[in-house]
């Protein structure tokens, strides 16, 4: 075996923990962006007005996609 046959599995199983952990960190962010915006859809007139957000505003956020800030 060669040096260069043996290195580059070593280095992408290095990258490896890095990587899904940030791949799981974006997935629960994306599900959690999703989760807010069904809950932000379901309150009513009254409270957006205590929170300071028309209809539209919600409407607005509602209508972005999960992966859009």
């Amino acid at each position: 075996m060669t040096t260069a046959s043996t290195s580059a599995p070593l280095a992408s199983r290095r990258s490896f923990p890095f990587v899904t952990w940030f791949r799981l960190r974006l997935l629960a962010r994306w599900h959690d962006r999703h989760v807010q915006r069904l809950d932000l859809a379901e309150i009513d007139d009254h409270l957006l007005r205590d929170l300071g957000l028309t209809p539209e505003d919600v409407r607005r956020e509602c209508a972005k996609s999960f992966w859009q800030a």
